[in-house]
């Protein structure tokens, strides 16, 4: 790209000998912290550090907020005693009690200094969430993370906000936790070093590097063991290599490992699943409960081929007002009891965890394959939303029961979607019999169901979502987008109206409760996105106020242009996130008012909690401590689900790097997904996406608008988002998973 470059001559003097002199930062009359530290003859009791400890407190107090220099904190403090008045002032700094700034010492709460804990890091950014209760994650730059890693106790200072949320800068790290890390051992002109996956760009030290001299290409596992004011600072020690860092899965592997996710269920934990399993359902536990094994109660299930957590059920019948649909979910809270090893373990997990052929289980299998899962033909307990419906699939009248099933048939979507579509074989017909009636009413509701979603103006964004094919060896040999048919569809209405029943009742009954919210976009995003949609010459509805109709607008005028897989990003980028609350919001998204997540409680706490919560309001019981349990629920649900999230995208960018350097040198036809100053992201039919850098495109002055077009200045040629492109696999790194392109020609 064509810039001017700016050069600065810089004069460099040697320093006066009053700067020279100058007293180093943190001392009083000479002496130093570290000067203090250097002598341990000297002994200070616990009722001096407290004296201290007290009088510097209640003099920055005072100060309301203001830096309090050095020199004069020291005349008002510290009297007699200067080792016990520097080392509380240590205490007290450790502790982010108080902060030291540039100009002195600040108390930190009156400063609006806030104690939090780095929660994810990136190469060139993280998150803290404060420690105050129901606090949103804090975004801070690259630059002012101040070397800080995931699971320390900061002090942040918040300066501003991004993209709707709250930007700060990290003053200082109270508590460093030990952090293990994961990437790659290069070896950089002889010697070893660490290319980190995350925290920063550059190799660091490794301290026992002799010790892995011969593994040089190896994805391994680390331990942060000394630490700087910059990640780039840091060093670590080597403590296992996974194989080679050019496998998707032992990639993969690495990344889970830190990503603080128990990969291995504790022994206790184990054994009670266990207990659980072997003990059946006994014949007492029938009692109460409502029996829905009768010939007249179809029920079945519809997962994937290879699902083998089934927590979700459906039943269906035509009434004369419409329909009567039952969602019958597994009973996870009957086993999994409050304060038990299962329950800890499963509060922590937060959710299971999906990505290519793996599975990391919010519970063990025991019970997620096991006894809570609603296989066929036999009796399990389940927790039923028995729903009214009217001709158009509106909520009439709900119900919630504690029931006894069996499942008829384990459907598989692609069998259910041939069967639906006249397509199926002879045998598949056969294996759906019992249930194809049922199956078409269910069709007959989705259709509904999608005209009313439509209706209530909720908007529908297509999303890309790759499917991997691995071989024996869990190599991938293939990745093709997902798609979706009728089968998941009305899987997927049936579990939304039983969601929204949920919380139609928590809410009428004011219930502590666990609700799936998502806020209106925030302001500043839909600024953005109006002017995106502007450039792009997209109509739109004024977005000062966004309703979720205007977002279904700007979809439904992006639908004939070539475009529309750009407008679904930056609708979808310019949208809050969902997340979990206490308080009962609505969903924007779906354009509904009261929304939850009841129908997976095998793999997603939340929906475990509420379903806890739930049976406690049909046993009558006093709901003690809820709100408190609905608050922890809540935030382990956010976090946690933030947590494989990133891990799921950064696992899915291994396997799709791992693909294509097997394709290296073939030429593929794809699409312009993004621009930036440094290149051209291009997005092949299959769901993969690489960089075109700018020294790959043909020699010319290149013009980026910052948005959605880049102009060769020479030939005239514009690249914009959307535009068809053919592109070469030039190279493919899968311990990055990144991949660049090379130009071949416009499509």
């Amino acid at each position: 790209m064509a810039r001017r470059m700016k050069t600065h001559k810089m004069k460099r003097s040697a320093p006066s000998a009053r700067s020279a002199a100058r007293k180093p930062k943190g001392s009083v009359r000479g002496r130093t912290l570290a000067d203090e530290e250097a002598r341990p003859e000297i002994q200070v009791s616990e009722e001096q550090l407290t004296h201290f400890a007290n009088r510097i407190t209640t003099f920055l107090r005072k100060a309301n907020g203001r830096p309090v220099s050095r020199a004069d904190l020291a005349s008002k403090c510290r009297g007699r005693g200067q080792a016990a008045y520097l080392r509380a002032l240590k205490k007290l700094t450790a502790e982010g009690v108080i902060a030291e700034r540039r100009s002195g010492y600040v108390y930190a709460e009156a400063a609006g200094l806030l104690r939090c804990t780095v929660t994810r890091l990136s190469r060139t950014f993280g998150f803290v969430r404060p420690q105050e209760e129901g606090a949103a994650e804090i975004f801070i730059p690259g630059r002012e993370l101040k070397g800080a890693m995931n699971g320390d106790t900061v002090l942040v200072q918040q300066t501003g906000s991004r993209d709707g949320l709250p930007e700060g800068s990290i003053v200082t790290v109270i508590t460093a936790a030990e952090v293990q890390v994961s990437g790659m051992l290069t070896d950089e002109e002889g010697v070893l070093q660490f290319l980190p996956d995350t925290m920063c760009r550059q190799a660091i030290r490794v301290v026992n590097a002799e010790d892995w001299r011969d593994h040089a290409g190896d994805k391994v596992l680390a331990t942060v063991v000394e630490r700087g004011t910059r990640h780039s600072e840091h060093a670590v020690r080597v403590d296992v290599s996974l194989g080679s860092a050019q496998s998707a899965r032992a990639c993969s592997e690495a990344l889970a490992v830190v990503s603080g996710i128990p990969m291995e269920f504790p022994p206790d934990v184990l054994a009670e699943a266990e207990r659980l399993e072997a003990a059946g359902i006994p014949e007492g536990e029938l009692e109460g409960r409502l029996d829905l094994r009768q010939p007249e109660d179809i029920i079945f299930t519809i997962d994937g081929w290879d699902a083998k957590d089934l927590d979700d059920a459906v039943s269906i019948s035509k009434t004369a007002g419409g329909y009567r649909l039952g969602v019958h979910i597994a009973d996870v809270s009957h086993y999994v009891q409050p304060n038990s090893a299962l329950d800890t373990e499963a509060i922590a997990r937060g959710t299971s965890v999906y990505y290519a052929d793996q599975v990391i289980p919010m519970l063990p299998k025991a019970l997620s394959n096991g006894i809570c899962s609603l296989h066929p033909d036999v009796d399990r307990l389940a927790f039923s939303a028995l729903l009214e419906l009217d001709h158009d699939g509106e909520i009439l009248t709900y119900d919630f029961r504690k029931t006894v099933i069996r499942s008829a048939v384990k459907g598989v979507y692609r069998e259910v979607n041939a069967v639906l579509a006249g397509t199926a074989d002879a045998e598949t017909e056969a294996k759906y019999a019992p249930v194809k009636e049922s199956l078409l009413l269910l069709n007959e509701l989705r259709e509904k169901r999608l005209a009313a979603r439509k209706k209530r103006g909720a908007p529908s964004i297509e999303a890309e979502e790759s499917m991997f094919i691995l071989d024996e060896n869990g190599v991938c040999t293939d990745v093709a987008a997902r798609t979706r048919g009728a089968g998941e569809e009305l899987i997927e209405e049936c579990m939304l109206l039983a969601n929204e029943a949920a919380a139609k009742l928590a809410k009428s009954r004011k219930l502590p409760f666990v609700y799936r919210v998502h806020a209106n976009p925030p302001e500043e995003k839909a600024i953005r996105l109006a002017e995106a949609l502007n450039r792009l010459d997209i109509p739109h509805p004024a977005l000062d106020d966004p309703k979720p109709r205007d977002y279904a607008q700007v979809l439904a005028n992006a639908a004939d242009s070539p475009y529309k897989p750009a407008v679904h990003q930056i609708v979808l980028r310019s949208m809050a996130k969902a997340d979990y609350e206490t308080e009962p919001i609505g969903h924007f998204g779906l354009a509904l008012s009261d929304y939850t997540h009841f129908t997976s409680p095998i793999r997603r706490y939340p929906d475990l909690a509420i379903h806890r919560i739930l049976s406690a309001m049909l046993r009558g019981e006093k709901l003690e401590n809820a709100r408190q349990f609905a608050n922890a629920a809540a935030v382990a649900g956010t976090v946690t689900e933030q947590r494989a999230m990133q891990l799921e995208r950064d696992c899915d960018d291994r396997y799709r790097a791992e693909w294509a350097k097997q394709h290296l040198g073939e030429t593929f036809e794809g699409a312009i997904s993004g621009l930036t100053e440094f290149g051209i992201y291009v997005m092949l039919p299959n769901t993969a996406e690489g960089l075109l850098p700018m020294d790959a495109l043909p020699m010319d002055e290149y013009e980026y608008d910052g948005f959605f077009t880049m102009r060769a200045a020479g030939s005239g040629t514009r690249y914009t988002i959307g535009m068809p492109l053919k592109v070469t696999l030039a190279r493919a790194d899968i311990n990055s998973g990144h991949i660049d392109l090379s130009f071949a020609a416009l499509a």
